[in-house]
């Protein structure tokens, strides 16, 4: 399937705007999302047997996850679980719609496999995002897998008002989602990145804990259970867990100040990490050309430094919460090297599109192949062992 990919379609898609085939992809999907005999002809060839992992009281059916920014309205939920990934990233979603930042705004970036996007959260917004999930819910085609979904701030909210922002997206959506992700590390809406400070990011955790509190409150007293649309809550008194996505330009300082906001903020996990403004060297006039481009970059280019973003928290937090890990993985090789250095579970984005649907299916069973030559049992049991003292 990879070859055949690699060879045959991509040389062709490539040749097209990439915006364009995203919107065209993500089109189809949406269809073979809504078909049970398209889903079930796309997971009997895509997807993989399991290799189950526990964390935040919800069960994942594999560790390889579709990172935020693919889909971000949730228009193709059942298709991502027949090609083969054990849960799936929503969003970003703000609470505005918003059209995002003017076109052209995603760059190939081919010879070194990465891409360069600034988007700028183009969305629908949270309302409508509430109601095409609970719509997909209704159809019964809901997946089964766990369902995340990624908060960002609205371009048109001032920062003095991004807390208030994140909370009606939160409070609208809780119901639709097994887990959050707080996403204050996007390049591509202005100073959104100035929320990783401290104070600003524990503004925004201390409020959003204090929805969730009272949304699993309504939820246990409501004779329904709040109308829950998700696969499975958490099990820490009904809440759901929130999680932070750091950026890979940020100092070891300012993600030491992060972890010191896990406990008091209980947050649930880290994702590391989030597209980068830098640009690595090339010797190609073409690649510094699509590199002198603004926006985050995302690839094979990434890969090491967001893995050694992991071994850090990893080390940082004592192994006490769970890294979902992302950043240049292609290959079962590149997930294995995100959780032996500490991720739990792991994302992909570029290497889709470079890849191909495949990948998913590529990965579990390289994992699984890679435990065995471990000789462990599970996932669970590699995480960290190449950042252990």
């Amino acid at each position: 399937m990879s070859w055949f990919y690699r060879q045959l379609i991509r040389p062709c898609l490539f040749t097209c705007n990439p915006e364009a085939i995203h919107d065209f992809t993500l089109r189809r999907l949406r269809e073979v999302s809504r078909s049970r005999i398209l889903c079930q002809a796309m997971a009997s060839v895509l997807q993989p047997r399991e290799v189950p992992i526990e964390l935040f009281g919800l069960r994942f059916p594999n560790p390889v996850g579709l990172a935020a920014g693919m889909d971000k309205n949730g228009q193709a939920l059942c298709a991502w679980e027949a090609m083969g990934f054990g849960f799936n990233e929503i969003g970003a979603v703000t609470w505005y719609p918003q059209a995002g930042n003017p076109a052209p705004r995603v760059f190939r970036v081919i010879p070194d496999e990465a891409i360069i996007n600034r988007m700028g959260f183009n969305n629908a917004g949270a309302e409508a995002l509430a109601r095409e999930l609970h719509r997909c819910r209704q159809s019964g085609r809901w997946p089964t897998h766990p369902i995340g979904i990624n908060l960002g701030k609205s371009k048109v909210t001032p920062l003095r008002e991004a807390v208030h922002d994140y909370v009606r997206s939160f409070q609208v959506l809780w119901s639709c989602a097994d887990f959050f992700v707080v996403n204050v590390s996007s390049p591509n809406t202005p100073n959104l990145r100035e929320l990783q400070d401290k104070q600003a990011l524990n503004e925004i955790l201390a409020a959003l804990q204090e929805a969730n509190a009272e949304q699993a409150k309504e939820s246990a007293n409501s004779k329904s259970g709040g109308e829950e649309i998700s696969g499975s809550a958490s099990k820490v008194n009904g809440q759901k867990p929130i999680l932070v996505k750091v950026a890979p330009d940020l100092s070891w300082e300012a993600l030491d100040q992060i972890v010191e906001l896990i406990q008091p903020r209980r947050i649930s996990g880290l994702v590391a990490t989030n597209t980068t403004i830098a640009r690595p060297a090339s010797p190609l006039p073409a690649c510094q050309k699509t590199y002198a481009e603004t926006g985050g970059l995302s690839g094979r280019p990434l890969r090491q430094h967001s893995t050694e973003i992991i071994r850090h928290l990893y080390r940082q937090t004592r192994a006490q919460i769970p890294i979902i890990g992302v950043g240049g993985i292609f290959s079962a090789d590149d997930a294995w090297e995100k959780i032996t250095a500490g991720a739990s579970l792991v994302q992909i984005y570029t290497g889709l599109v470079y890849e191909g649907p495949g990948l998913a299916r590529s990965i579990v069973n390289g994992l699984r192949r890679q435990l065995a030559s471990a000789g462990l049992n599970k996932i669970s049991e590699a995480v960290g062992i190449q950042s252990q003292s």
